[in-house]
């Protein structure tokens, strides 16, 4: 069995940690004369163990929950937290990676772009590595194409104001936590009147994409862990209607175990009660209205278009484009004679993603996880993201579950 680390004194106990990453758990606060610490008491191993009793002891019929996002999944995979669960309650990864979800055509447009004379193409890293149909960004760099990691939308406005004889074209991938950095960019872009700048456009929305999971004719999913990050932004009003449309209680929980387990703790409550409400479990970081000036940012400069999800297919108004008034940092309309040459991108026949987005299947059972798919050779994203649900088994518990 995977080894998970409420068996060792201290939770963040990682051998795969390096002292950097330990680091981060040392960065101290003092509030009321209390020392915080920002993570550890979100791993405290007491704690969890009886997180984990009271959801044994409240669960009494099967229940199958997916949590949303990627970082949730890779919580649960690198803590053990499911091993610590009772067997009637099964946790499923859902498709909350933006980089897993984005389309192969998508991939594919952006190494033609990242490939064309005089273009200075930024992405964030973790899109570098993820295969298309026409190879991948870091191929196309090797190949010496001029492609810039950014780690702000910011970053690649600075690189057209000083190269104005470039055109700047950036990768815009991410759920709606992203999208306010990114409308701003375009607003200043708009304001200091930089024409050489342009978004390729892969923003995802969250909602649409549970709707499309709860009306499958496959769904078997009975509740949510809704992902905090995007909620810090949006707040949940939104999820209210889920909820209540598809009779499914939702619980929108952060990403440290702690936060997992008592997201578990709460929807598993409202299951056997028979409640169906929205909670919020991340009270330190979300509020049901959400950033309303990051939510205005976005409303003014994107509005709601029909998106393809990678391995799942199209999803109605769950993407994001740029309103008309912004439409010349359009990439697609700014260099649609250069892109008209690309055929439709197909995903590896052999990849079998899009059953794991969805939740119809986990990591290891895929015939290709950790042979034919790995993080140095990858037939799908979800092997490549840093978020990826096959990227958290194979780094976790490869040695225990691979089919090698």
């Amino acid at each position: 069995m995977p080894r998970h680390f409420f068996e060792d004194a201290l939770l963040y106990e990682d051998p795969n940690w390096s002292s950097d990453d330990r680091s981060i758990t040392t960065n101290n606060d003092i509030v009321g004369g209390t020392v915080m610490k920002y993570v550890d008491e979100f791993r405290d191993r007491a704690v969890a163990g009886a997180l984990a009793e009271r959801i044994k002891k409240t669960v009494r019929r099967p229940w199958t929950i997916m949590e949303v996002c990627g970082g949730q999944t890779h919580a649960i995979v690198r803590f053990g937290l499911d091993s610590l669960l009772p067997k009637n309650l099964e946790l499923v990864h859902g498709p909350g990676c933006p980089v897993c979800v984005t389309s192969v055509s998508l991939i594919d447009q952006a190494v033609c772009l990242a490939s064309l004379p005089g273009v200075i193409f930024c992405s964030f890293g973790d899109m570098l590595r993820v295969p298309g149909s026409r190879g991948d960004l870091f191929s196309v760099k090797a190949a010496g194409g001029d492609i810039r990691i950014i780690y702000s939308p910011l970053d690649a406005l600075e690189l057209a104001r000083k190269n104005p004889d470039r055109e700047v074209v950036c990768f815009a991938v991410g759920f709606e936590t992203t999208a306010p950095a990114w409308a701003m960019a375009v607003t200043q872009a708009k304001q200091s009147r930089i024409t050489n700048f342009s978004l390729l456009i892969a923003h995802v929305l969250v909602p649409p994409a549970m709707e499309a999971i709860l009306s499958s004719p496959q769904n078997r999913i009975q509740g949510f862990l809704a992902a905090g990050h995007v909620c810090t932004v949006m707040g949940y009003e939104e999820y209210e209607a889920i909820a209540q449309r598809y009779q499914v209680p939702i619980v929108v929980t952060g990403f440290e175990p702690l936060d997992v387990l008592e997201g578990v703790a709460m929807l598993v409550s409202q299951l056997e009660e028979g409640r169906v409400e929205v909670e919020n479990q991340y009270v330190r970081s979300v509020s049901r209205e959400g950033n309303r000036p990051a939510r205005s940012i976005v409303d003014e400069v994107f509005e709601p278009v029909s998106r393809a999800w990678r391995g799942i297919g199209e999803i109605p108004a769950s993407g994001l484009r740029l309103k008309s008034a912004y439409s010349t940092y359009d990439a697609e309309l700014k260099f649609q004679r250069d892109l008209a040459q690309l055929s439709v991108g197909i995903e590896d026949p052999e990849c079998q993603s899009g059953l794991v987005l969805q939740g119809l299947l986990k990591p290891p059972d895929c015939p290709a996880f950790g042979n034919k798919c790995t993080p140095e050779q990858p037939l799908g994203a979800p092997m490549v993201s840093s978020e990826g649900a096959c990227a958290a088994y194979y780094r976790y518990r490869s040695h225990a579950t691979s089919k090698v």
